[in-house]
C-alpha cells in the first residue's frame, strides 16, 4: 500500500500534554456518580471521559512548533502551548463542563474554537468565531471532521467527540455496546429543547429549575426528555406494583409498626458431607450485617438439634462465633458438626441440584436507619412460591471467558435469578411494553416513544444487575451491590435480593433516576452522532476520511460478549422489535469477537491476525493530516511456561507494526485512583497507555538489531527518568509505559534485522526493553549508600532467608561495610554461623524510634520502616507514619523512593506480587507521603 508523503502539522498529542492534570481528572472520575454517563448502564473497561476528551482534543489541535508563521520564537511557542494546556486542563474536570451552566458552556465553546482554528489553518482560511458557526464548521461535510471509534464499547470516545462539536461515529460487534452508545450520541439529539409531553407535570422538584407550566417553561437541553423518563418510569412502577406488589410484603418491627423491606439476605446451602449430620451447610462469607459505627449488627446462627435446622438471630454485638465465615476460597465448614469440605464437594452438590437457599436476615427501612431483622417463614414461603411467567432463554457457554458459575450448576442465564426475581423482571419488561402506546396517547411521536422505551430498558438492565443471585449485601455501606464489581461473573455464596418497590438502595425508581440524570446532563451543543453494529475487521472505515481514536479489546482481559449475555437476554426481549438488526440472535455474536478467548483454536494467532486486519483498514481510511490514537492496557510481563512474555502486548504491537503504523508518541494516562493499598488483591494496572500513531513512510529504512539496541540504550533511560520523576508513573505501570518509547524506535523502521537478515520480532524488542529497564535500576542501586547496597546484594542471593555468615562477610567487604555495624543498626541478624536480613515486621517505629532516625540512616532502614506502616495496617499509621519517618531522614528520603522502585522491580521480575505490592504502593503514594512530611516540618518549625 503506497502512502504519499504528507506535509502535516504535528498535533499537541505528538509534542506535549498536561499529563498530570489529565491523569488526576481520569482517576477521580471513577468516583463520580450523579449524572455521569458511566452510570447509565453497566459496561466494562470504559476509558474515563476525561482521558477521551483530552486525547481527542490533543489529536486535533496543532502544536505551535509547526506554526512558525504565528509563533516564530521558542518563547511564543512555549506561551501558546501553555495556553492550550490550560484549556485542556480545564475541560478534563467533570464539574467544569456542565453544559447547563454558563462556565461549562464557555469552556467547551473555547475548546471547540481551538479545534476549528487548527482545521482552518489546514485549509488556509480564517475560522468562524460565533459559537453556532463554529459548530456548523466542525460538522460541515467539506470542512468538518468525523471521529470514528470501531470499538466503541461504553461509548466514551464518540460521546466526547460529540461534546467537542465533531461528527461522532461509533461501532462495535457487541449489541449492548451499540445500544449504550446509541443512547448517548444518537437517540437524544432530535429532542434537544423539547418540553415534556406529560401534561400533568407541573415542575421538576429534584433539579432546582423554577416551577412553571411545561407549556410555557423553556426546557434546556434534554431536561424535558429526562422529565418524561422519570414520569413514564413511575407509570411502569404503578403497573408492576399492581401485578406483583403482594410478592414484596412489609415486615413488622419491634415497635409493632410495619416497614418496607429493602432486601432479603439469602445463603446458598448444600448437604453436609458427614453422614451422621442431617443439616444443610449454609455458605456465608461473614456474619456481620452492618459495620455502622454506632449501630453495628451481626447474624447469630443457632443450631437447633431437635428440628435439625439452624435459626438466625440478630445480635447488637459481636457473637464471637467459632467460625468467622463458613465458606472461603479453600472450602466450606458445617455450622452444625464442624465438618470441612473443599469447594469441589460444594460444586458437585450444586451440579447435582442439591444447592438450596436459606433466608438468613431481612433488612428494612427504619425511621432514620436500616433495621435488621431475623427471617420469618411467611416471607420465605412467599419467595419460594413465586412463579415467573417465563424465563429468559440461553445457556452459559462452557468456554466463556470471565464466567465461573457453571461449576456450581448455574449453566443457564435464568438460573442467575431467583424465582421471585424472574417474576419481577418479567413484570417490568411487560409493563415497559405498554409505555410506547401511552406516550403516543399523550401526544408523543413514535420516535419519541421508542427513545423513552430504550432509556427505560436501560433501567431494567440496571435492575437486573442489582437483582440477581449474584448481587451482594455490602456491610461497610449498608447497600446492595450489583453483579459486576469487576469485568467477570463469579460465584456468590450469600446474596441480597433487593425490593424494587422500596425507597432505598437499588429500587426501580432509583434505576430510572440514574438514567434520567445522565440524559439530563448529556452535551446538547452537538453535531450528529451515529452508532451501529459492525465487525471492525471487515467494515470499511473510509467514510468521510475519519480521525481514528479507539480503545480496542485487551487481548484476553475481558470476555465482553460472554458477560454481555447477562443483559442481552433481557434487552433482546424488550428491544428486538425496536432494533431488529441489533437484537437478531438468541445471544450476542461471539465467533467474530476479537479477543484471545478459550473458545478459539489458536487464540493468540487469531487475535494478531484480526487486529492486524483492523489496523490495516484503519490505516487505509484514516485522515493522514491527523494521528490515530489508540488506548491499550495490558501487563507488560507475564510468567508463562516458556518464560517471561506478554502475549497481549506482543500480539497487539505486532499488529500495529504489520499494519504499517509507526508510533510517534506515547502517554501513560492514569485511570485508577491510588488511594489505598489493595491488601487482598494482586497488583493491578493503574494506567492505560495511549499510543499515538501515523502511517510509516514508504521509504522508511531498515535497521540492524545492534542499531536498534544502541538507540534504545541511549533514549530509553531518559524516558524512564521522565516517567518516574516527571510523570510519577506507578511502578506497576512502568514496564508497560516504557513500551511506547521503546517501540517508537522499533516501528520507525521498515524492519529491524539480525546480522543474518532475519526480522527481529516484537517479542525480542520487548525483551530488549525489559533488559534496559533492568539495567536502569542496576545503575540506580549505585547511587545508594553502602549499607543499602549490601542489603540489596544479599537480597538477590538469599532474599530474607538465612545464608552462611561467611557469605555475609564477603559481601560486606565488597561493599566496604562491616557486618557488626549492620547488626548494630538492626539490618542483619546473625546466629549459629548464619545470617539473614531482618524482615519488615522487625521495623515497627514508635515515637522513641524516630529520635534515632536522621540523614545518616540508611535508605534500607528508612524503606523498611515506611513499609511497616503499610504492610501492618493494624499497628502502622499509613501515610502519616511513613511521613514521620521520611521527615526525619531529610534529603535522604529521596533515596527511599528510589529504593522502593528498585524493590518493586526485583519482586516483579520474580513474579511475587505479595511482596512487590507494598513497594508499588509506597512509590505510588510518595507525593502524599512527601506532602504530609513537608507539612509536619512546617509545624515543627513554627
Amino acid at each position: 500500500m503506497q502512502v504519499p508523503t504528507q506535509n502535516y502539522r504535528r498535533k499537541l498529542i505528538e509534542v506535549s500534554l498536561p499529563l498530570n492534570a489529565i491523569s488526576t481528572a481520569s482517576a477521580r472520575e471513577k468516583f463520580l456518580t450523579s449524572g455521569h454517563p458511566q452510570t447509565l448502564h453497566r459496561y466494562w473497561a470504559r476509558r474515563p471521559l476525561a482521558a477521551c476528551r483530552a486525547i481527542i482534543f490533543a489529536s486535533l489541535v496543532d502544536d505551535p512548533i509547526d506554526c512558525p508563521e504565528e509563533f516564530p520564537t521558542l518563547k511564543s511557542q512555549h506561551d501558546e502551548r501553555e495556553r492550550l494546556h490550560k484549556i485542556l486542563s480545564d475541560i478534563v474536570v467533570w464539574k467544569n463542563i456542565d453544559g447547563r451552566t454558563t462556565q461549562g458552556t464557555k469552556l467547551m465553546r473555547d475548546a471547540r474554537y481551538e479545534v476549528a482554528r487548527s482545521i482552518a489553518r489546514q485549509h488556509d482560511e480564517k475560522p468562524p468565531s460565533d459559537p453556532e458557526d463554529v459548530l456548523r464548521y466542525l460538522s460541515d461535510k467539506e470542512t468538518g471532521l468525523t471521529i470514528y471509534d470501531p470499538f466503541c464499547g461504553g461509548g466514551s470516545i464518540p460521546m466526547e467527540a460529540q461534546r467537542l462539536g465533531l461528527n461522532a461515529v461509533g461501532s462495535d460487534l457487541n449489541p449492548i455496546s451499540v445500544l449504550i452508545t446509541k443512547s448517548t450520541i444518537e437517540l437524544p439529539v432530535p429532542f434537544i429543547g423539547q418540553s415534556p409531553i406529560n401534561r400533568g407535570l407541573k415542575s421538576l422538584s429534584n433539579d432546582g429549575r423554577k416551577k412553571g407550566s411545561p407549556s410555557t417553561h423553556r426546557w434546556q437541553g434534554y431536561a424535558g426528555l429526562a422529565a418524561d423518563i422519570r414520569h413514564y418510569g413511575n407509570e411502569i412502577r404503578k403497573i408492576a406494583h399492581d401485578r406483583i406488589g403482594h410478592l414484596y410484603p412489609t415486615v413488622q418491627l419491634d415497635d409493632g409498626n410495619d416497614a418496607t423491606v429493602i432486601a432479603w439476605l439469602w445463603a446458598n446451602a448444600v448437604p453436609c458431607s458427614n453422614p451422621a449430620c442431617a443439616f444443610d451447610m449454609p455458605l456465608i462469607r461473614h456474619f456481620q450485617l452492618s459495620k455502622h459505627k454506632t449501630r453495628p449488627r451481626w447474624i447469630k446462627p443457632v443450631v437447633d438439634r431437635r428440628t435439625n435446622s439452624i435459626r438466625y438471630e440478630i445480635s447488637h454485638k459481636d457473637p464471637k462465633l467459632k467460625h468467622e465465615r463458613t465458606v472461603s476460597g479453600k472450602g466450606a465448614v458445617c455450622l452444625a458438626c464442624d465438618t470441612s469440605v473443599d469447594l469441589d464437594y460444594v460444586a458437585d452438590q450444586a451440579s447435582l441440584g442439591n444447592m438450596r437457599q436459606q433466608l438468613i436476615a431481612i433488612i428494612a427501612e427504619g425511621d432514620r436507619s436500616r433495621e435488621f431483622l431475623p427471617p420469618n417463614k411467611h416471607h420465605e414461603t412467599i419467595a419460594y412460591n413465586a412463579t415467573p411467567p417465563r424465563r429468559p432463554l440461553g445457556s452459559i457457554s462452557p468456554d466463556a471467558l470471565g464466567l465461573r458459575t457453571r461449576r456450581y450448576g448455574l449453566t443457564h442465564w435464568h438460573q442467575l435469578f431467583t424465582e421471585r426475581q424472574l417474576t419481577s423482571h418479567c413484570t417490568f419488561v411487560d409493563a415497559l411494553a405498554q409505555i410506547p402506546a401511552l406516550i403516543e396517547t399523550d401526544g408523543g411521536s413514535s420516535e419519541y416513544a421508542q427513545a423513552i422505551k430504550t432509556y427505560l430498558s436501560l433501567a431494567v438492565g440496571r435492575l437486573c444487575d442489582a437483582g440477581s443471585r449474584l448481587s451482594m449485601w455490602v456491610n461497610a455501606g449498608d447497600f446492595v451491590a450489583g453483579v459486576f464489581g469487576r469485568a467477570a461473573i463469579g460465584m456468590v455464596w450469600d446474596f441480597a435480593e433487593s425490593n424494587p418497590f422500596c425507597t432505598k438502595t437499588q429500587n426501580w425508581m432509583a434505576q430510572v433516576e440514574w438514567v434520567a440524570k445522565v440524559i439530563d446532563r448529556l452535551p446538547f451543543e452537538v453535531a450528529s452522532g451515529r452508532a451501529f453494529q459492525a465487525d471492525a475487521a471487515n467494515y470499511d472505515h473510509s467514510e468521510n476520511g475519519p480521525v481514528i481514536v479507539t480503545d480496542p479489546p485487551y487481548y484476553d482481559n475481558i470476555g465482553y460478549a460472554d458477560i454481555s449475555d447477562f443483559f442481552y437476554v433481557w434487552h433482546n426481549e424488550m428491544l428486538r422489535g425496536t432494533y431488529p438488526h441489533l437484537f437478531s440472535g438468541a445471544l450476542t455474536p461471539k465467533s467474530d469477537e476479537i479477543i484471545a478467548g478459550p473458545r478459539f483454536e489458536d487464540p493468540r494467532e487469531r487475535f494478531e491476525m484480526l487486529m492486524s486486519k483492523v489496523l490495516m483498514r484503519i490505516r487505509s481510511a484514516c485522515n493522514n493530516n491527523f494521528p490515530s490514537s489508540i488506548f491499550y492496557a495490558y501487563k507488560q510481563k507475564q510468567k508463562k511456561d516458556d518464560g517471561i512474555s506478554s502475549a497481549g502486548w506482543e500480539s497487539f504491537l505486532t499488529a500495529v507494526n504489520q499494519a504499517g503504523f509507526k508510533i510517534v508518541g506515547t502517554w501513560p494516562v492514569r485511570t485508577e485512583h491510588g488511594s489505598r493499598m489493595r491488601a487482598k488483591d494482586s497488583n493491578s494496572l493503574a494506567s492505560s497507555v495511549v499510543l499515538v500513531t501515523r502511517p510509516r513512510d514508504d521509504d522508511a529504512p531498515i535497521a540492524t538489531r545492534q542499531q536498534f539496541t544502541s538507540e534504545l540504550e541511549a533514549a530509553l533511560p531518559i524516558e524512564l527518568d521522565r516517567l518516574i520523576h516527571g510523570d510519577k508513573i506507578a511502578p506497576i505501570d512502568l514496564a508497560q509505559a516504557a513500551i511506547g518509547p521503546g517501540m517508537e524506535i522499533y516501528t520507525k523502521y521498515a524492519r529491524v534485522e539480525t546480522i543474518a537478515g532475519d526480522p527481529v520480532p516484537v517479542r525480542d524488542a520487548l525483551t530488549e526493553i525489559n533488559r534496559v529497564i533492568g539495567d536502569y535500576f542496576l545503575r540506580e542501586q549505585g547511587e545508594l549508600d553502602d549499607h543499602t547496597r549490601f542489603c540489596l546484594e544479599w537480597l538477590g542471593s538469599h532474599d530474607f532467608n538465612e545464608g552462611p555468615f561467611d557469605d555475609a562477610e564477603k559481601v560486606a567487604k565488597a561493599k566496604n561495610v562491616i557486618t557488626g555495624a549492620l547488626q548494630d543498626q538492626g539490618l542483619l541478624a546473625a546466629h549459629g554461623g548464619t545470617a539473614s536480613l531482618l524482615p519488615i515486621s522487625a521495623f515497627k517505629t514508635t515515637d522513641n524510634d524516630l529520635i534515632e532516625i536522621s540523614t545518616k540512616t540508611s535508605s534500607w532502614e528508612g524503606l523498611m520502616r515506611v513499609a511497616f506502616h503499610f504492610q501492618f495496617p493494624e499497628e502502622g499509621r499509613g501515610v502519616e507514619g511513613a511521613a514521620a519517618v521520611i521527615r526525619e531522614m531529610g534529603s535522604k528520603s529521596e533515596e527511599v523512593e528510589r529504593l522502593a522502585r528498585i524493590m518493586f522491580d526485583y519482586y516483579d521480575r520474580k513474579f511475587q506480587p505479595a511482596h512487590s505490592r507494598v513497594y508499588n504502593y509506597i512509590a505510588d503514594a510518595w507525593s502524599d507521603i512527601s506532602e504530609q512530611a513537608s507539612f509536619g516540618r512546617q509545624l515543627t518549625n513554627q
